[in-house]
């Protein structure tokens, strides 16, 4: 692996990863706060996660990020910070740092989507559908449930996925109106306040649109997790439907920079970081 003399290696853990901004926003914190360190993608085929997560301290790598579709899976390599007692019902890590000890899982999707989402409607109350039962689904499907949501459903192509998170939001929140759906035709977006896709459909040009334009009307809060293309087709479709609309980019922001004071101690630059993701978006 090439790396700079005496620097400090983090990176993104995912399959694919190549679409990332994660770089270019975590480079330019380290370059900003005189950090020697580099941040690289380290895209994994499934079969060789076990070797990649025993040979971190080899490498010399200090930290991770974790995307689709192994936020789930790298737990069985990670302890849970007693802190973050939520985790081991969570189930799901997006950043892990790692030293000459232990790896520790954390994760900081929760208050990163947790703010960006309230930033743009405050869920209190409101009628959540969430498509995707994945590790991204989990910590959008806590921050509704914690939020104080008035329903959440979920949908996902695997059922038994879709039932094993209601299941976990309930034993989290045994109150918590949350219930799966089997099908999109099934959720009956219209009469709902929030949708959020996330799913990695739409990462690809050749991905569908989930969502039929007979599905939507204006008022609903469209959120997709993707930030790479800027706007999918179903974020196309929300905004001809009138709907309000965001998508991850301000959570990729929030959620990179809890990761980046995880790993170094350090207060992360916010507009540095912020304008490093727009510049990436802004050369596509």
């Amino acid at each position: 692996m090439d790396k700079e003399p005496g620097s400090l290696i983090y990176g993104l853990l995912g399959y694919p990863v190549k679409h990332s901004f994660s770089p270019s926003m975590h480079n330019a914190a380290f370059g900003a706060l005189g950090i020697n360190a580099q941040y690289k993608l380290f895209e994994v085929k499934p079969q060789d996660l076990g070797s990649f997560m025993g040979s971190l301290q080899q490498e010399g790598i200090s930290g991770l990020n974790v995307t689709i579709p192994y936020k789930e899976k790298v737990l069985e390599f990670v302890e849970l910070d007693r802190e973050f007692a939520y985790l081991k019902q969570l189930r799901a890590v997006n950043t892990i740092v790692a030293g000459f000890g232990p790896l520790w899982g954390f994760n900081t999707d929760v208050p990163g989507f947790s703010r960006d989402l309230k930033e743009n409607i405050n869920p209190a109350g409101k009628k959540a559908v969430i498509l995707g039962a994945g590790g991204g689904s989990r910590a959008v499907a806590y921050t509704l449930a914690l939020e104080q949501a008035k329903e959440i459903t979920v949908c996902d192509i695997d059922t038994d996925r879709a039932k094993g998170l209601v299941e976990m939001i309930k034993s989290i929140f045994p109150s918590c109106p949350i219930r799966f759906a089997e099908g999109i035709e099934r959720l009956d977006i219209v009469s709902k306040d929030i949708l959020i896709n996330a799913t990695p459909v739409g990462l690809k040009d050749a991905d569908p649109c989930l969502v039929k334009q007979e599905m939507l009307r204006p008022g609903i809060f469209v959120y997709d997790l993707i930030y790479n293309p800027a706007k999918t087709k179903l974020l196309a479709l929300a905004e001809s439907c009138g709907c309000k609309t965001s998508n991850g980019l301000n959570m990729l922001l929030y959620q990179g920079m809890l990761s980046f004071t995880k790993w170094t101690g350090k207060e992360a630059p916010y507009e540095v970081m912020r304008q490093a993701l727009l510049d990436s978006l802004s050369a596509l």
